[in-house]
């Protein structure tokens, strides 16, 4: 066994770990940091796969705006013990159900996916994923419409600032 695998074990028990402190955690502040934990436990793995490109991304956009502003949201609302509504033995009953129906269709999908195994993934080979061709493709074949989306983006936050301030 070599150090990627390693890596890519360690990684995966690690984002198994937090995903399901996300689920058991009974604040829902600590829900939100073990979450990112997970985005982080993801970006490991796609530093693995050659994608840098969406390591970053992911860490930015996810770990950093998106569980910010799910903290803001979770901070505001304010969420207490005593006001939350009790739950009925049905909706115990459809959860069970729901997860049941999941785990049978994951199991079908490892199932599945068994003729892959002793297949070699290709890591840290090729230009896919980094950011030098994501870049050169974007300003160069895609120029005008990266132009147009970023002339829509600022629009956007303009009309969002000039509807804040009313």
């Amino acid at each position: 066994m070599n150090l990627l695998e390693i890596l890519f074990y360690v990684l995966s028990a690690f984002a198994l770990v937090s995903a399901i402190m996300v689920l058991v955690s009974k604040n829902p502040i600590h829900s939100v940091l073990w979450l990112i934990l997970v985005f982080f436990a993801i970006s490991g793995h796609y530093i693995l796969l050659n994608a840098q490109f969406l390591a970053i991304v992911n860490i930015i956009v996810y770990a950093g705006a998106i569980m910010v502003l799910f903290l803001f949201v979770i901070m505001l609302i304010n969420i207490k013990k005593d006001s939350e509504p009790q739950k009925h033995l049905y909706v115990k009953f459809i959860g069970v159900i729901a997860g049941g129906s999941f785990l049978t269709l994951l199991i079908s999908l490892v199932k599945q996916s068994m003729p892959l195994v002793g297949k070699n993934v290709l890591l840290k080979e090729g230009s896919i994923g980094l950011i030098h061709p994501l870049g050169k493709a974007l300003f160069t074949d895609y120029v005008v419409p990266f132009e147009i989306s970023s002339v829509l983006f600022l629009s956007a936050m303009v009309g969002a600032v000039l509807i804040g301030k009313k």
